[in-house]
């Protein structure tokens, strides 16, 4: 369905719980909606100077989240950000969390492209996958990798994901006898060109999503020592 025929917005309002403080809402949730997490303010203003406001929102942690697979449940109930994130979805937590409830249609993980984005993402999984399953098994939580370089080559811009991935690049450039290439670095999200974060990142009809399931936060909880539940409050 397309978000410009979603119901009365007084409906909406009924429907849905008050936004959090530090969410940076769209204007018509529900279907066709998507909620970004990214990493601090900075980053937070620069995904919203390029998303669309009518169906993206924006929401930006403050430090790195809690390991919810190693923390009690009271420890996950007291912390600040992940309340602003539940009271965002809207859809309750743990054995009361309702996916009909959820308040956008897709969760969009956008981290910077460095060591500390991959912890936040690992620790974004382990949250929703001890705390939101049906979300991930729904196939609603997708991944949005930021370049960390672009490179110029006369009229191209190739956008590289990864050290590896740029490093290969530049060596097939100069393999083809195309030695006299620019490159542009980015440091974060906040530092990146705000019309490749749009292009690569936020706008649909470029970017490139993953699906992340159970599988991945499991892979996620193994590399970073999850560890066991605690049941204790």
């Amino acid at each position: 369905m397309d978000i410009g025929s979603q119901a009365d917005p007084r409906v909406t309002k009924r429907m849905y719980p008050p936004r959090s403080l530090k969410l940076e809402d769209c204007s018509k949730v529900g279907p066709g909606s998507e909620l970004f997490i990214v990493e601090g303010d900075s980053a937070s203003s620069a995904v919203c100077r390029v998303r669309d406001e009518r169906r993206q929102a924006v929401l930006p942690m403050q430090g790195k989240p809690l390991n919810a697979i190693r923390a009690t449940p009271k420890k996950v109930a007291e912390n600040p950000w992940l309340n602003a994130l539940t009271d965002g979805l809207g859809a309750g937590v743990g054995n009361e969390f309702a996916i009909d409830k959820v308040r956008y249609d897709r969760v969009v993980l956008l981290m910077d492209p460095d060591a500390d984005g991959i912890h936040c993402g690992a620790l974004l999984l382990m949250f929703f996958y001890r705390w939101m399953r049906p979300l991930l098994e729904a196939g609603r939580v997708l991944m949005a990798r930021a370049p960390m370089a672009t490179i110029i080559a006369g009229d191209r811009q190739i956008h590289l994901r990864s050290e590896a991935e740029y490093r290969a690049e530049c060596e097939r450039l100069r393999n083809a006898g195309l030695p006299n290439f620019a490159t542009n670095r980015y440091r974060g999200l906040a530092g990146t060109d705000l019309k490749v974060l749009a292009t690569t990142c936020v706008e649909p009809e470029t970017r490139i999503l993953t699906v992340v399931r159970s599988v991945d936060a499991e892979a996620a909880i193994a590399v970073f020592g999850g560890g066991s539940f605690s049941a204790e409050g």
